[in-house]
């Protein structure tokens, strides 16, 4: 079996859960099988929007994003079910087990997609048998339908993964790049948005094809060194590799919240912050990192939207620190009309573990009352190894595997991570 892998090179998946937050409540509830299902959020306020629909739902031009009274006009018969995400983070630990099955090669990317290097897995079968092993166990032992790419590298087998939904297996080779990719659009292409697409084509850039061939030096200019990035894809390459731990591999926690009518009201604004502070709190505890800038972003009536960022001396994790920046960033640049929409993020995250606070007047006597606890735990550290006292919210989370928050993002994913 050896012999159909590349002697060079990887082979690499991409398993893509297809429509999964409605095919998790069709799982769990068989009647709602066949049916047009929404999963939308909000579904009694003004911001309630699609977050997945059943491809029974999209026949009738349901989308992802969608504002639900669009949806419901276009599909009367639309069922709207409200997102349960402990439901979703059990079927996503399933969905990651069964990968790991294969190899210990996996990258998870989001609550329903992640990397899988079987290059080294072939004692499972050829890499089709493997993507139809993979797929098959998932619809049998979870009931969730998958679309998987096989490919060389990361891109390509993202690219992969998307062209053949639902329950699709497909194969992208690097030499059949110019036949199947090239000729596609240029927002159709996995990194380029369509902010950037309408960039690219201020400059003759249309299809992928086009990128591909682009000058480097007017495409640097345009949009950076993402572009060159974007070049390099645009031909089929992709040196990343899949790394299991890029699951902790994040910039900023943050938690934002549209309002449920436009609030005019100081205090009440400030006590929406109190709440943001408090998840933020909870997220960076989780990932057991602080933050030593604090931002603050504000959305008025008309749209417009402000954001301001705070660089602290000393980094915090705490939900009255934390609420304490934010109110006064808050204060000083809010103009007074009607907010909309509240955020609250911390970027420049350290560890722990790695944090070095530095001591003002202020800080100095409360931090000295600790120093005999810090210096006994410092001592068993010593003694026993660092593992010998951990955060209790780190243990109690790592014995589940799943997070508590409701972020698209990667906090889902902390199997064997810190959890939240």
């Amino acid at each position: 079996m050896k012999e159909m892998y590349p002697k060079r090179g990887r082979v690499i998946l991409h398993v893509d859960m297809n429509s999964f937050y409605a095919s998790v409540e069709m799982a769990y509830d068989p009647t709602l099988k066949g049916k047009p299902l929404a999963i939308a959020g909000n579904v009694e306020e003004r911001r309630g929007i699609i977050v997945t629909c059943s491809y029974e739902a999209r026949k009738f031009g349901v989308k992802t994003t969608m504002p639900l009274w669009e949806a419901k006009k276009l599909c009367p018969k639309l069922l709207v079910m409200k997102p349960n995400f402990d439901r979703y983070r059990a079927a996503s630990v399933g969905m990651f087990e069964i990968l790991r099955q294969y190899s210990k090669l996996v990258e998870p990317v989001s609550i329903d997609e992640g990397y899988v290097d079987i290059t080294d897995s072939y004692e499972f079968g050829t890499p089709l048998e493997i993507a139809e092993s993979i797929q098959k166990r998932i619809l049998e032992q979870l009931d969730l339908p998958c679309s998987i790419g096989v490919a060389p590298n990361k891109f390509l087998a993202k690219m992969a993964s998307d062209m053949k939904k639902p329950m699709g297996i497909t194969v992208l080779r690097k030499r059949d790049v110019p036949k199947v990719l090239w000729p596609l659009d240029v927002v159709e292409m996995h990194g380029v948005g369509k902010k950037t697409a309408e960039k690219l084509r201020g400059i003759g850039i249309k299809t992928i094809q086009d990128l591909a061939e682009s000058n480097e030096i007017q495409v640097k200019a345009l949009i950076g060194i993402n572009g060159l990035r974007l070049k390099e894809r645009a031909n089929g390459m992709d040196r990343r590799l899949v790394d299991p731990d890029a699951v902790s591999d994040f910039k900023s926690v943050g938690n934002s919240t549209t309002l449920p009518r436009d609030v005019y009201n100081q205090q009440e604004l400030i006590r929406v912050l109190e709440q943001l502070a408090i998840k933020v709190s909870a997220r960076l505890k989780g990932k057991r990192v602080l933050a030593t800038t604090v931002s603050v972003t504000i959305r008025y009536k008309d749209r417009k939207t402000v954001t301001r960022s705070k660089k602290l001396q000393n980094p915090i994790s705490t939900k009255e620190e934390i609420h304490l920046v934010a109110t006064q960033l808050f204060k000083d640049h809010w103009n007074g009309n009607a907010v909309r929409l509240l955020g609250i993020t911390g970027t420049d995250l350290v560890e722990q573990d790695q944090a070095v606070k530095q001591l003002d007047l202020f800080s100095f006597e409360k931090d000295a009352k600790k120093e005999p606890l810090l210096d006994a735990l410092s001592k068993l550290k010593e003694k026993y190894g660092s593992n010998i006292i951990e955060n209790a919210n780190k243990r109690v989370n790592q014995s589940f595997n799943i997070g508590t928050d409701t972020s698209f993002n990667k906090d889902f994913l902390q199997s064997k991570k810190d959890g939240l």
